[in-house]
């Protein structure tokens, strides 16, 4: 069952807060990036491809971030805008920060990497005075991601909208979404992953995103049952742990616990599954739909975009999801 009692009544469905950037996926695909020559221009970063996921499905989605005020900034608000997401909490950077790169290489579909450009990015300029709390309230769900928490100011700006979203009684959901190279070490991450997912009532993140966040205690390493049973000591109400090609298991705070495979694809590339997977189990739970099916719903989701070349663009409707389910098979 669903046991998530999301609000009522409030005009946003989802709020997302932290990484716009940009990402230029590798157009001549089974080569390395020393022999790549062109590359397609998206918007990227984990919590912008969730809220642009959700918008596609029809949830009712904005966001807090900081873009550099550029012609890289001002691309990203445009398609913000043109996917119908609430850019009026998107404020532009005065300090000359740039805007985040991600090169995609696509050496075969299991062999995928990202070179990731992160000095002096504008969205973790983000700072507490462009986080409003009469904003937070009027969303239903908020979403954080590990990366904002990975410098300050950005990181106090997240911590500030948590304070208010619990206050508020939006909830909050953390998509872990762990870049090494943006923090000064797995100790530090660990640190503010774990103040974070305190005040959280949806976690999600792969198995080994967890050992990541729970280092300092050996027994959890790798281990779901000890695990969950941290987090449902704080706020969690649903905690998702992704194995790869073995699928994801959902754990819900009443000892039940759901598993979703994954479905046969003509995959392209290894990225966006996290982020397409994310919101449509995110709109598979405000329509108040059980776990499992929207655990089968973000799962398609999933194979639907590892199939395309974008992320973003990628991110299907709720016909397109319908239609590939008609005749997915499961692996």
């Amino acid at each position: 069952m669903n046991r998530i009692p999301f609000p009522i009544d409030r005009p946003l469905d989802l709020i997302a807060i932290g990484r716009l950037c940009v990402d230029l996926n590798a157009n001549e695909i089974h080569r390395p990036m020393e022999e790549t020559r062109t590359f397609t221009k998206y918007v990227g970063g984990s919590p912008a491809n969730i809220a642009i996921g959700a918008a596609r499905l029809g949830l009712q989605s904005g966001f807090i971030g900081k873009v550099s005020n550029d012609q890289m900034g001002r691309y990203i608000k445009n398609y913000l805008n043109e996917n119908s997401i609430d850019t009026s909490n998107v404020v532009d950077d005065h300090t000359g920060a740039v805007t985040g790169l991600a090169f995609t290489e696509i050496l075969s579909p299991e062999e995928c990497s990202i070179l990731m450009y992160r000095d002096n990015v504008a969205d973790l300029k983000l700072d507490t005075s462009n986080v409003s709390e009469d904003y937070i309230k009027q969303a239903k769900a908020l979403l954080i991601s590990g990366t904002a928490l990975a410098a300050s100011p950005s990181r106090e700006a997240v911590f500030l909208a948590l304070e208010y979203a619990r206050k508020h009684e939006v909830v909050v959901i953390f998509d872990l979404d762990y870049r090494p190279y943006t923090w000064n070490s797995p100790q530090e991450t660990a640190v503010y992953y774990n103040l974070a997912a305190e005040k959280c009532d949806i976690i999600i993140g792969t198995r080994e995103e967890f050992d990541m966040m729970e280092q300092f205690v050996k027994e959890h390493q790798s281990n779901d049952d000890k695990t969950v049973g941290k987090w449902f000591s704080y706020q969690a109400k649903i905690v998702v742990i992704k194995h790869g090609q073995n699928g994801s298991i959902a754990y819900l705070k009443d000892g039940s616990k759901y598993t979703s495979g994954i479905f046969k694809s003509n995959v392209l590339k290894t990225f966006g599954a996290g982020d397409s997977y994310a919101s449509a189990f995110i709109y598979g739970l405000l329509q108040g739909w059980d776990v499992e099916k929207a655990m089968e719903f973000g799962s398609a989701s999933a194979s639907i975009v590892i199939s395309r070349h974008s992320c973003s663009e990628a991110m299907p409707t709720v016909e397109d999801i319908e239609t590939f389910l008609m005749t997915a098979v499961r692996v």
